[in-house]
């Protein structure tokens, strides 16, 4: 009969623990990136009153089973689904990050990696990416070699916002293009008139110029051909610069036929020279012109920049905004048109997630039943992940299931306090045989 009353004790123990883990799961529902958990039971220890034997032929004697007393119940597993992704809530702020992915973030605090999947990050003082708790954001750098690039190798504290990443240097222009079309009947070329064109170029401290060019009609029977010459460069006060300037040639040809462009100073280009070592020597194509007929309008014009929209020049840029892509990539905006790689968010996926330890401020660590974190982690997208900025993953608890299971828990407590209640009124009953 006591067996019976322990029996009770170890199912109150264990609802009991159900209970504190139901509990911990509702008092987590809004808590960003909370992962719920799961209370499994298995019975324990079994006290065996008669073994199971075989049948015997000879004696005529049939098998019969084991006699086996229980002795309660106990806690098998309390696990995490650390694999899946809750909702999403938008927020809006540029370094809200959530993973699209089985994956985690891999952030650090004392020289130790610790693994999160709330991306609600900040910068510190110093640049920093941080968590709110004060754990820096683990990625990879931009390549010293190559600006465009990240280099894949162990993982170190992103500083986003350092000092030389508030900044964008200016950039001389190097180049330009001329688009658009002549109409060879345009009144603007009567009587040796020109058509002007102005594009805004920089030398290298990031100061600005206007360069006039002026298109004039060679006086030739067909029109085909016209000269291009440098009306004036002035600053941005307006005032003639005192550098002396040339072109490599003048002559702007097009096909006397079909009006297609068919050269400039002998090929596509020309360059423009200006004898300041603040300027650089800017090439200027112009076979992107055309000369067809239309209402005696030109469309013609000088565009700052190569056909493919490098080598344009720029002023000094400031740090307006912060862009992470979809595979942790982050650039930063700047007032001046720049783009600029800061680095990259690295992330680390587990063979078993769900044998990471909880450590409290929704940081885990890696433990035996894991698998071991490499050091270097991988890119989201490597297994069909991404990253989104400006969103939360929220947290999964399901109440309507935690209600349920609130239920059945209360409903388990009471039925196993019953168990002592009723042994007790049993032995109650034994005592009562001698009075």
């Amino acid at each position: 009969m006591m067996r019976s009353l322990y029996s009770g004790v170890a199912g109150l123990k264990v609802h009991q623990t159900r209970m504190d883990v139901i509990g911990n799961n509702i008092a987590n529902v809004n808590t960003v990136g909370f992962k719920s958990s799961n209370v499994m039971f298995q019975d324990v220890l079994y006290q065996t009153s008669q073994h199971a034997t075989g049948s015997n032929a000879n004696n005529g004697v049939g098998g019969t089973n084991a006699k086996q007393i229980g002795l309660g119940t106990t806690t098998a597993t309390i696990t995490k689904q650390l694999d899946g992704t809750g909702s999403a809530e938008t927020t809006n702020n540029p370094y809200d990050v959530m993973l699209n992915s089985d994956s985690f973030f891999i952030v650090s605090r004392g020289g130790m990696n610790y693994f999160t999947k709330v991306g609600s990050f900040q910068t510190d003082g110093a640049g920093y990416l941080v968590t709110g708790t004060g754990e820096m954001v683990m990625g990879w750098q931009v390549d010293p070699d190559d600006p465009s690039r990240v280099r894949k190798d162990t993982v170190s504290a992103l500083q986003v916002e350092a000092p030389e990443n508030k900044y964008s240097e200016p950039e001389a222009t190097q180049a330009a293009y001329v688009s658009g079309n002549i109409d060879k009947t345009d009144p603007v070329f009567e009587d040796g008139g020109a058509k002007i064109m102005n594009v805004t170029i920089y030398d290298e401290k990031g100061y600005s110029y206007n360069v006039k060019l002026n298109l004039t009609q060679n006086n030739t029977a067909d029109k085909n051909t016209y000269t291009v010459s440098v009306a004036s460069i002035t600053d941005s006060n307006n005032q003639a610069i005192t550098a002396s300037y040339t072109l490599s040639g003048n002559q702007l040809v097009f096909d006397k036929d079909t009006g297609a462009f068919q050269s400039v100073g002998g090929g596509d280009a020309i360059t423009l020279a200006i004898g300041d070592d603040a300027f650089r020597d800017i090439s200027i194509d112009f076979s992107s012109s055309t000369m067809y007929a239309t209402s005696a309008t030109s469309t013609i014009k000088i565009n700052r920049g190569d056909l493919q929209g490098q080598n344009g020049g720029r002023k000094m840029g400031t740090l307006e905004e912060v862009s992470i892509n979809t595979d942790g990539r982050i650039y930063g905006v700047y007032d001046n048109g720049e783009q600029k790689l800061m680095g990259q968010i690295a992330v680390a996926k587990f063979a078993n997630p769900a044998g990471l330890e909880a450590i409290g401020n929704s940081l885990y660590r890696t433990t035996q039943n894991s698998g071991e974190f490499d050091g270097i982690g991988q890119e989201v997208t490597e297994g069909g992940g991404t990253m989104s900025q400006g969103v939360l993953e929220m947290s999964d608890v399901d109440l309507s299931s935690e209600f349920t299971d609130m239920i059945v828990t209360q409903r388990g407590f009471q039925a196993n306090s019953r168990i002592i209640t009723v042994s007790d009124t049993m032995i109650e009953e034994l005592i009562n045989l001698k009075r």
